[in-house]
C-alpha cells in the first residue's frame, strides 16, 4: 500500500488493475466519491467511518470541470490536483483518483468496488450510483453525517463575515 501521498494519486485504469490485483488477494475495496471542495472535519470523519468498511478506501473527485456543473460559479474553490493531494495526505485514504462525469457510474463500472459509500445527508435509494453498485452485487452504505459541517455552510459563514465587515466600514 502506497504511502507517499504522490503514490496515492492514481489514474482511472492504473486504478482498476491495483483493484483487481488487491481483489483477487481478497482484500475489500471501499470507494467514495464527491467534490470534497473546502476540506472540513465532516469529510475527515466520513472517510475515516468509510475507510473502517473495508481493507483500503478509494476516493474519486470531480474535476474542476464537473464541479463548476453541478455547484456553478465560483466552484471550485480548490483546484482537482490540490484537492487530490490533501485527500491523499489523510491516512484514511489509500488512493485518490479524478473524473470528469457528473456522477461516478464510470469509475464504478470500472473498479467494481465492494462497498460503495455516500455521507449520511444521502438516503441509499436516492444515491445515483446505487443501483450499479448493487447489478454486480456490491454494497451500498451511508455513513454518519457531521452536523453543521458542509463546504455551503462554510462558504456562507465566509460570505456573512465579509458583509458583515463590510457594513461596518460604511
Amino acid at each position: 500500500m502506497p504511502r507517499r501521498t504522490e503514490d496515492k494519486i492514481k489514474p482511472q485504469r492504473e486504478l482498476a488493475h491495483i483493484v483487481q490485483q488487491r481483489s483477487e488477494r481478497g482484500e475489500r475495496c471501499v470507494f467514495t466519491n464527491g467534490c470534497f471542495d473546502i476540506l472540513h472535519v465532516g469529510h475527515i470523519r466520513y472517510l475515516q467511518e468509510a475507510r473502517e468498511l473495508g481493507d483500503y478506501l478509494v476516493v474519486a473527485i470531480n474535476s474542476d470541470t464537473s464541479v463548476r456543473q453541478l455547484k456553478g460559479y465560483p466552484r471550485p474553490f480548490i483546484t482537482q490536483d490540490e484537492r487530490a493531494e490533501m485527500l491523499a495526505a489523510l491516512e484514511s485514504v489509500d488512493y485518490v483518483t479524478i473524473y470528469e462525469e457528473l456522477t461516478a457510474d464510470s469509475v464504478i463500472q470500472l473498479l467494481r468496488p465492494h462497498v460503495y459509500v455516500k455521507g449520511g445527508d444521502y438516503k441509499p435509494d436516492t444515491i445515483p450510483e446505487a443501483p450499479l453498485v448493487r447489478s454486480y452485487g456490491g454494497e451500498v452504505v451511508t455513513v454518519s453525517l457531521v452536523q453543521g459541517r458542509s463546504t455551503t455552510r462554510l462558504v456562507e459563514r465566509v460570505v456573512q463575515a465579509l458583509t458583515e465587515r463590510e457594513a461596518e466600514r460604511v
